[in-house]
């Protein structure tokens, strides 16, 4: 098992990859970057390797957009491989996490800070791999992620993982 430390978040759209990351102790998320979808899934990959090893994270989560009633639709099964292919080259652990309505939650924050549509969708993507990774954190798996590395006595569950 990997030593705790910082967890990046992926949140993989059509267009754009939101990518977010936490701070050393894995408590607070923030967003870091939009990937833009060039249709070379390779190029893409490397970047968010880049990107994992920038800032020196210890595993990486990657969204799963199951449907509202948590069954698995095309989109899900997409990040599923493509999950799986991250594995390959970031070189830490890549798990998914139940990503529903991020975007959505994305998009009415950014509009309540007073952002304009175009203004939103060059961000909505990395505020909603940040609410993804911001709940991940709070919840057991977070919790215990820090207690494997003495951050906090709080144990909890674990998270799934892709390889």
């Amino acid at each position: 098992m990997a030593a705790a430390g910082r967890v990046l978040a992926v949140d993989l759209g059509t267009k754009r990859i939101g990518v977010a990351t936490s701070d050393i102790t894995a408590t607070v998320a923030s967003p870091l970057a939009t990937v833009h979808r060039r249709g070379d899934r390779t190029a893409e990959h490397a970047e968010i390797a880049r990107l994992a090893a920038e800032e020196e994270a210890a595993l990486v989560l990657v969204g799963l957009p199951r449907n509202m009633d948590g069954s698995h639709g095309p989109a899900a099964r997409s990040a599923e491989e493509e999950a799986a292919a991250l594995t390959a080259v970031v070189g830490v652990p890549v798990h998914l996490v139940d990503e529903r309505l991020t975007t959505v939650s994305a998009d009415r924050v950014l509009t309540s800070r007073g952002l304009r549509a175009p203004s939103r969708r060059r961000v909505v993507d990395q505020t909603a791999a940040a609410i993804l990774l911001q709940g991940w954190l709070d919840g057991a798996a977070g919790r215990s992620w820090r207690a494997r590395s003495g951050v906090d006595g709080q144990g909890g569950g674990e998270g799934g993982s892709v390889a």
